[in-house]
């Protein structure tokens, strides 16, 4: 942990779940003073996953000034500290979810709710790219670590990581392990156009993307690439699905770099 870098644990609910996270900011802020209003960016975490795998990006951000929030999805991995099962889990739980987040940062007297950006890894990426496209000039900037857009295409060949089903005839349940996945996850994807939805957002824009990827290929971020109006798409050369060691600094100096514009 950085020591100059402090964090709270926050809780709010969306129907009747209780979604819970860590704040960050810098230990030197002095949210007494109107003055100190921080721009602020929420982090989501990717299938499977919870929000200890993003500490290290909000430390980052919250170290160039940001009041940088981390959560669990409700139903979200196996560790997940938030309610709900991940039997009901899919994109757009996901997606209420952290419009939730959202409505509950805004409620701060220290944040600036005029400098919100949005931060996602794999599906997180996904569903922070789908609440951009739905909350448009609310949110400042977006930024999209090996973003998931291959959900819908997977799911509609029946073949999602570690599940694999007819997508014509969908069991009830498509995983048992780690977690249990349900029905409405696969579903739910089919239906989406993934680039129609993701279109409408027309802020600033960061994608990062290993070219070596084995879980999402990086042709689909290319593709948004030529989507988004106001885009930067960071190749790392041979990374695969989520950044290590000197890729992983890489794709943080990227970051840092993007967001600094946004203070």
């Amino acid at each position: 942990m950085n020591n100059n870098i402090t964090n709270e644990p926050f809780s709010c609910s969306r129907d009747g779940l209780t979604i819970r996270g860590h704040i960050y900011h810098a230990a030197q802020i002095d949210f007494s003073k109107h003055s100190s209003k921080t721009p602020v960016i929420i982090l989501s975490h990717g299938f499977l996953g919870d929000e200890t795998q993003l500490f290290t990006y909000a430390e980052s951000l919250a170290g160039i000034g940001y009041t940088a929030v981390t959560f669990d999805f409700n139903g979200g991995g196996p560790r997940s500290t938030s309610s709900g099962k991940s039997v009901d889990m899919t994109v757009l739980t996901e997606k209420a979810d952290l419009l939730s987040v959202i409505k509950y940062v805004e409620t701060l007297e220290y944040t600036d709710n005029n400098n919100i950006s949005l931060m996602g890894c794999s599906q997180g990426g996904f569903v922070s790219a789908l609440t951009a496209a739905e909350l448009k000039d609310r949110i400042k900037q977006l930024v999209l670590f090996f973003p998931a857009l291959c959900i819908p295409d997977d799911a509609r060949k029946g073949e999602m990581l570690v599940m694999s089903f007819d997508p014509d005839n969908i069991p009830p349940v498509i995983c048992q392990e780690p977690m249990t996945i349900g029905r409405d996850y696969a579903l739910t994807a089919q239906k989406l156009d993934v680039y129609k939805e993701i279109a409408a957002f027309t802020g600033r824009t960061l994608i990062i993307h290993g070219t070596e990827d084995k879980v999402v290929n990086i042709e689909y971020s290319r593709k948004a690439k030529n989507i988004y109006k106001n885009v930067v798409l960071k190749k790392i050369e041979g990374a695969d699905h989520g950044f290590a060691g000197k890729d992983d600094e890489e794709a943080i100096r990227t970051l840092l770099d993007f967001c600094k514009f946004a203070e």
